[in-house]
């Protein structure tokens, strides 16, 4: 089944966070007032009629909004409006009136916020506090940085719960801000990995399912809601993902075969922000509106319209109002008397820089919304960047070796510059956005072992010209991941550290090898964490306390890259260690029997785009020709788009797996006290003649 929808272009405020946007109630299929709050600190309120928007009330500028919530006591409607900016919480009835102001003296600013009755839920960085009307009945200190906050009566216990959702792929249970349950999934429930999962909160039991998986690596979910928008009783789940995509699913969370269906896709060309449904513009008309991060507040109605044609012969099916034409009309005027204006502004501006005076010229700092994330599928880091207003380009530049993968939603034109690796410059990259772009997606695989910095200067499409700088750490093990259970059952190689250092200066060395470490130890004695490599599902064990550590895992490489990337943080600090390996055989053969199905099916890819390249230079192209061939040869010709696809999708692919074994066999044997370089030539004449007895063989001749 497939769920027809038609969308509407409502309105657009500023920059806005994620879940700033909620309806307010009312009473039985009346239209609801849509109350937003931006990154200008400006709170609205507005209702929706005959497609003209209607200010309720709307406040100065201020401070960036970060959490919007609705609230109410109990047993009366949520029509009470509470946001949070920086370390303050206000409260706004539905009219406008201020009834709260409350300065909570956070030393952190405000992320994330809920409201439940009178009971105020308030998160930063890593501290949690629970008020009861305003008053501070708890706190909790977390080392992980916190994502999210929502709070529940329990059905049977009717006690209040609240849960934290936490980067480090754990959803805490808090009940009087004491950690009353830890759940570890593969990742958040609402995901950065693209998909959706169901927690059971009331029975205490693990994981349950997930709801929505991610074979196509998607973008990661930005927000998320459920409504009932198919008219069957079922709520619907509403996915709005980072890369603008909107996805209705028709899923069962009852049973746990069935699977999720999409019933309704489309896209924002920027991310979602904030998703909710209700009654908007139409009475008696259930609606969908979102609002996405530059600010567009975007509605999706049941109502059936007819389609119209526009100038250039396509069609579309936005709704329009009877009396559409002359509103279009009345817009054209008052986009040419503006046009118009900037225009005269903008020679009065060239004007005054020619001038003889000192003036002077004001840079904008714009909100850019960026993240680097790890993508295990893929085994790559996805780079996102998006910008209030039109890119121009984006240089990339790392002082470590890294690969630029191809993106699909990526239309940019890429151009590289030459390396210069004695100016630190390993890659230098130029991406050339198409006209309108305000989003751009790159994926990098990094080099483990090689530690450094990527820079990504972002240049906007404005006058005058400028560009923001972000700068993004590549740590030693970058492709690692934290996950919470650990194989014992595998060979493993281990690293013991002892000194003279603090649990502090332990944990900030290996907060500084290994991505998603929090960035405070835990509260206890003794810190444990486990984390697998997403290109080769190697394992590393970490656990470490005062003057102590212990490091465990199956990758040889692994343990090598640590003992030294530990070795010169000590050696900085000017703390002598003792630094004991142990190195067992067994875990190269493990190792290299994962490598191998990797290596069989890169080669021969490897291979067949070799043997397509000689068959196109022998110019056989024409159906005579080609009936000529063995049908093995046939057979790739047919085949040829979906294999030149598959390689040109992992450039470098085999280079990376000649590199992580070379790696394997240098540090295998320099942690056994040999010097193997000169051996390496004859290591990569066996790749060159894959055969898995023999790189065995050259690794373990005894064996």
């Amino acid at each position: 089944m497939e769920l027809e929808l038609y969308r509407i272009d409502y309105t657009i405020v500023g920059v806005t966070a994620s879940n700033c946007m909620k309806l307010l109630p009312s009473s039985f299929k009346e239209s609801q007032k849509i109350a937003i709050g931006d990154s200008d600190g400006i709170l609205q309120v507005f209702s929706i009629k005959k497609e003209d928007i209607q200010i309720q009330f709307k406040t100065l500028p201020g401070s960036k909004i970060s959490s919007l919530q609705l609230a109410g006591a109990r047993g009366s409607p949520a029509d009470k409006i509470f946001i949070a900016s920086e370390n303050e919480v206000r409260g706004y009835t539905k009219k406008g009136k201020l009834f709260l102001s409350f300065d909570t003296n956070l030393t952190e600013p405000i992320t994330s916020m809920y409201v439940l009755g009178n009971d105020l839920f308030i998160c930063g960085k890593h501290i949690y506090n629970h008020y009861k009307d305003c008053k501070d009945v708890g706190s909790y200190l977390c080392g992980d940085c916190i994502v999210d906050v929502v709070a529940l009566h329990s059905d049977k216990t009717h006690r209040l719960v609240s849960l934290i959702a936490c980067e480090g792929r754990m959803i805490r249970a808090l009940e009087h801000a004491r950690n009353r349950m830890e759940q570890n999934i593969f990742s958040l429930e609402q995901t950065a990995d693209g998909r959706v999962g169901l927690l059971d909160i009331e029975e205490l039991q693990s994981f349950k399912k997930w709801i929505i998986g991610n074979k196509k690596y998607s973008s990661g979910i930005s927000c998320i809601e459920s409504h009932d928008l198919t008219g069957d009783t079922i709520k619907n789940i509403i996915i709005g993902r980072n890369d603008g995509n909107l996805e209705i699913y028709s899923a069962s969370i009852i049973d746990e075969i069935d699977e999720a269906v999409i019933i309704f896709v489309d896209n924002c060309n920027e991310s979602i922000t904030a998703i909710q449904c209700g009654v908007i513009s139409h009475s008696n008309q259930d609606e969908l509106i979102v609002s996405t991060y530059t600010g567009r507040i975007i509605g999706w109605t049941t109502e059936a319209t007819t389609t119209h044609f526009i100038a250039d012969n396509s069609s579309t099916n936005y709704a329009y109002a009877s009396d559409t034409s002359q509103k279009i009309i009345k817009l054209k005027n008052e986009l040419e008397d503006l046009q118009t204006k900037v225009a005269k502004e903008r020679d009065k501006y060239q004007a005054l820089t020619q001038s003889l005076f000192d003036e002077m010229s004001t840079i904008p700092m714009l909100n850019i919304k960026h993240s680097m994330i790890l993508n295990k599928t893929a085994a790559a880091y996805t780079l996102s960047l998006e910008v209030p207003t039109a890119i121009d380009n984006v240089l990339l530049q790392s002082n470590v070796p890294v690969d630029l993968l191809d993106v699909e939603k990526n239309s940019a034109v890429v151009s590289y510059s030459e390396q210069d690796p004695k100016n630190g410059n390993f890659l230098l990259a130029t991406y050339r956005c198409q006209i309108n772009t305000n989003r751009l997606e790159v994926k990098i695989r990094t080099i483990e072992g090689q530690h450094g910095i990527l820079q990504a200067y972002i240049t906007p499409l404005t006058q005058p010209k400028f560009c923001q700088l972000k700068t993004y750490e590549i740590k030693p093990l970058s492709l690692h991941l934290r996950i919470h259970n650990f194989d014992q059952s595998r060979p493993y190689n281990s690293l013991i550290l002892k000194g003279q250092f603090s649990l502090a200066e332990i944990h900030s060395w290996v907060y500084q090898c290994l991505p998603e470490v929090p960035e405070k130890p835990q509260v206890t004695e003794k810190t444990e964490l486990y984390f697998q490599s997403s290109f080769l599902d190697t394992i590393l064990f970490c656990s470490y306390w005062q003057g102590e550590a212990e490091f465990k895992s199956d990758n040889v490489s692994t343990i090598s890259t640590l003992k030294d990337f530990l070795s010169k943080e000590a050696t900085k600090k000017k703390i002598k260690i003792d630094v004991n390996s142990n190195i067992i055989d067994e875990s190269i053969t493990h190792v290299l029997k994962i490598i191998d199905p990797k290596l069989k099916t890169h080669t021969e890819l490897s291979n067949k785009i070799t043997l397509l390249d000689a068959l196109h230079e022998l110019e056989i192209n024409d159906p005579s020709s080609v009936s000529c061939l063995s049908s093995k040869y046939k057979e790739l010709l047919e085949n040829e788009k979906e294999l030149r696809l598959e390689f040109t999708s992992q450039p470098s692919y085999l280079d990376r797996l000649y590199g992580i074994i070379t790696d394997l066999y240098v540090d295998f044997y320099k942690l056994k006290g040999t010097n193997v370089k000169s051996k390496i030539p004859k290591l990569i004449n066996i790749l060159d003649n894959y055969s898995y007895e023999d790189l065995l063989q050259q690794f373990r001749p005894n064996c």
